[in-house]
């Protein structure tokens, strides 16, 4: 699996020009899966961004993570991100998952991160996505369950 985590003041996403999730405070995940993903891969991110510790404290060092400031998710379907562009200049998405696959794999990542506490939005899986925000910090981060 592979999470791009953004810290955001606020996030929505737009399917047919209707919001389809929006959060206040917390985090934009961009969520890619490949076929060989398992739930232990998506317990082990959502241990990881829950506990992720880069929202500041009273003395401004990232040392909060999104439960202690009681931030929401949404989360982004995007196999984009197994984009391979070593040869010529189309992107190959042949190491993205199955749909299928992918599909379950990025459900249950979102019933699971919902099942620590914290409020979660989503957009469509497949859909074609408006995503806008507005960037904390910025604040950045890559997951990529093969470099576990």
């Amino acid at each position: 699996m592979r999470v791009l985590l953004q810290r955001v003041r606020q996030s929505s996403v737009l399917v047919d020009g209707a919001v389809k999730g929006a959060i206040a405070q917390g985090y934009l995940l961009l969520v890619g899966a490949e076929d060989s993903d398992t739930s232990e891969q998506v317990d082990y991110l959502v241990h990881k961004i829950t506990k992720l510790r880069v929202f500041e404290d009273e003395a401004g060092k990232m040392n909060q993570s999104i439960e202690d400031v009681d931030g929401s998710i949404l989360s982004v379907s995007q196999f984009t991100l197994y984009a391979n562009t070593k040869k010529g200049n189309r992107p190959s998405f042949v190491a993205a998952g199955d749909p299928a696959h992918a599909e379950k794999i990025y459900n249950e990542f979102n019933e699971k991160l919902a099942a620590t506490g914290r409020h979660v939005e989503t957009g469509v899986f497949g859909a074609d996505m408006r995503v806008a925000l507005i960037n904390d910090g910025p604040v950045t981060i890559w997951f990529d369950t093969d470099d576990k």
